[in-house]
Order: C-alpha cells, then structure tokens, then sequence
C-alpha cells in the first residue's frame, strides 16, 4: 500500500517504473519535477529527508527566479509567503557603509531579492508539482546506487523505510547536491576549481528597527549578515581549514569575535549556547567536466558547487532546471530521448557556469582573502567608493547577482492538471 499526501509518497512496492526519476529534491530537483510533470512527463522524485526543514539553507530568491515564476503565474501567490525583499545590497567596510547593487532598476515585480527560508519555498513548488497525476514525490528515499545495462543507466537504487526500492526509468537525473551520490556512482570526473574559505552559520535575534541583510568587513573577518525577520541569519567566513582552532578556543571566545565584529549584537550572544548552535559550511568550487552518460544528467550543485557568496548557487540550479525541462520535456514525453540532447544541457548551461564560478574566484581571491589576511584598519578601494555614489553603476553588480549570466525562460507548456482541466498560463 501507498501513502499519499500532496503527492508525497512512501511506497512498499519494491519496484516502480518512471520516465524521469530525479534524486534529490532541492531547488533543481524539484523545479525540474514540477516542470516535467506539467509538460505530461511521468516523473517521480526521491528525497532522502523525511521534510525539507533544513537550517541554514540558502534562502535567496534572486530575480531570474521571479522573473520565471512569473512567467509560470505563480509569482504572486509564491509572494504570499512569509518573506522579506531587499532591492539595495550594501556592505560596511571598517566604520564606513556603502552601497554596491541596487536591483530595482529591474521593475517593481522583479526588483529585489527575495529572502524566504528554503522549505517554504520547496514545500510551494511540491504542492504546485502535486496538481499533476504524472508527478510522485517519494520521501525518505536515499539513493544509493546507478542501474546500467549494457553502457545505459536504467534507474537508482535507494533504500526507504519500507525497505529497498528500485526506480527503473528512461532517464535519471542527479540533483542531489555537491556531495552527490549520483555524480559519485557514475564515475563523472571532477574538476576542483578551489576555494580557499569555509563559512560558519549562525543566527542571532533580530528587533525590528534593526537594519535588513548587509556584509560586515573588517581586518581579518568578514560576516554576512541576512534578515530572516525575527532573526539573523549569519554567515562568517573564516580561512579554509581554521574551523579546528577556533573551535578549540571555546564558545565564549567565538562569541567575543562575533561581539567584536557585530557590535549591534553584543548584547544577544549569548543566544549562541553551544556549538550546536554554529554550522560549518565547507566551501567548495568545483564542476563536472562531462554533465552527462546515456540514461543520466547531472544539473545543479550536483554538476557545479558553488560557492555561497552572492547566494547564486539556488538560482543558478533553478536556471539548469528550466534549460533541462526546455530541451529534454519533448523527447521524454515522445519517448525518443538521445544522448545528445543532454549533452545539449551541459552545452546550454556551462558558459553561464563558468563565467559564474571566475567571478567566485575573482571575488574570493580579491577581496576576501586579502581581508581574512589584513591586520591594519580596512579602507574603502577607490572603485567601491565610485559605485557608491554612482547609482548606474549599482546596475552592474545588481545585474550579475541578480539576472546572472545567460538567464532562461520558460518554454515547456502546461498541460492538464488532476482534475483533468487545462491550466492556462
């Protein structure tokens, strides 16, 4: 028997059959899903998690993401949701605040960053996927191994609660993040493009007259500080490697270094009780130099890690998702699918990747390190003074982080929902 709830299944059958089997439901796990399953494809997605409540998700909704939910006519219930919008991103450096992207110039619709906790987000997309007959998301579905016969994978094999589970499908799909399990068993190679910080997570009470996301440079530390409404969710970038020693130094002493550079919030440190209460993020930067193998794609974190900074790395794979169901929704529907159209895939989204993941580096390298490095008082670099106080040169910035490189739209159609209705949007 099957247990179902908004499409949400845990499954006893040993064996099911799919035309798409995605694992992994992030961000491109289950935007591919909903996509394809609005297109007629018969998808099913695994989740290994019981839910999609995660702390310290990236939450950053840019504006190439509301840009298509948009398109899809969804953007303004998504925006329904609990969240806050940031249309100017600043930072301060030493004692003096600037601004460096202004994102409004990209209308009132789409004008701001978005900032709604993942789950929400995830939880939104699952329910819009459950309107279609063709969709099934298995939860607590870890995958654990590729199916191939004769050169072609076939399926995954994962384990459930109910026991072992095989997913037998024309094509599978790895979205299951940068230590994925797909990328691993298909033997992709791997190319470390280097990332020479980590990033400890961490979140403090927030007061409402206090102000919204902003980063916080000074010598040897940098913080990023993201308004998540009744709190702060808060990201200091540390060298790589240097979790150890600063763990050894105690929680008192981290709470001093957060005081130290967040003055705003020395008062509430003691909200950080133990290290149960600070993640370590281990920054990576890496992409797979071949996305793909008969029967299997890679899209996502699963084919590029990227680094946290700009919050690109959920828009970059929601990106991925929709050149994925663009180009794939067809032949998968007609039951014709060729190697050679994922490979179309990777071709359609590795310039944006790469020019992406160079900017990361530029920004690491030039930037942060020099500022994890320093020793003296920080002043502001004559350029960031320029675009401070030149509006039409916060576009730029605004643009990059905000549009990306290469942005995509929706070009798969809609077809009928449950209840055996067209959607028209």
């Amino acid at each position: 028997m099957e247990t179902q709830s908004m499409g949400q299944q845990l499954v006893s059958a040993q064996e099911i059959s799919t035309t798409c089997c995605i694992v992994g439901g992030g961000p491109a796990g289950m935007m591919l899903g909903f996509l394809l399953a609005r297109a007629g494809v018969d998808v099913t997605v695994l989740e290994k998690h019981a839910d999609f409540l995660r702390d310290f998700r990236g939450d950053t909704i840019h504006p190439s993401t509301l840009r298509l939910m948009d398109e899809l006519g969804l953007l303004d219930e998504l925006l329904r949701l609990p969240h806050s919008q940031l249309a100017k991103l600043g930072a301060q450096i030493g004692e003096t605040p600037i601004r460096f992207a202004d994102f409004s110039f990209l209308g009132p619709r789409y004008g701001f960053i978005a900032f709604m906790p993942q789950w929400d987000f995830l939880n939104f997309l699952a329910s819009k996927a459950a309107a279609y007959p063709n969709f099934r998301l298995i939860m607590q579905a870890e995958a654990t191994d590729l199916i191939e016969d004769d050169g072609r994978i076939v399926g995954i094999k994962a384990v459930t609660p109910d026991g072992p589970l095989t997913v037998r499908a024309t094509l599978t799909v790895g979205c299951d993040g940068r230590h994925s399990v797909v990328r691993r068993q298909a033997g992709f190679e791997v190319q470390d493009i280097g990332a020479p910080i980590d990033v400890f997570w961490l979140r403090l009470s927030r007061r409402p007259d206090e102000p919204q996301t902003s980063g916080r440079f000074n010598a040897g530390s940098f913080f990023a500080v993201i308004d998540r409404g009744d709190y702060y969710q808060i990201a200091y970038v540390i060298p790589k490697g240097a979790s150890d020693a600063i763990r050894d130094g105690g929680i008192e002493a981290f709470r001093k270094i957060v005081a130290d550079n967040l003055p705003f919030l020395a008062d509430r440190v003691d909200e950080l009780r133990n290290w149960d209460d600070v993640k370590l993020l281990s920054v990576r930067i890496d992409r797979l130099t071949t996305w793909f193998r008969p029967g299997l794609l890679c899209i996502g974190d699963a084919a590029h890690a990227m680094s946290p900074m700009g919050g690109v790395g959920i828009n970059l794979a929601i990106q991925d998702a929709v050149a994925a169901a663009n180009i794939l929704w067809r032949p998968l529907a007609d039951g014709t699918l060729k190697t050679y159209e994922l490979a179309k895939v990777q071709r359609r989204r590795m310039f944006p990747t790469r020019v992406t993941q160079r900017l990361q580096v530029l920004a690491q390298n030039r930037i942060i390190q020099p500022v994890l490095g320093a020793a003296q008082p920080l002043s502001v670099p004559r350029l960031m003074r320029l675009i401070d106080r030149t509006p039409w040169l916060q576009r730029i910035p605004a643009r990059i982080v905000g549009v990306g490189i290469r942005p995509e739209h929706i070009q798969s159609p809609a077809r009928a929902v449950r209840e055996g209705t067209a959607r028209s949007q």
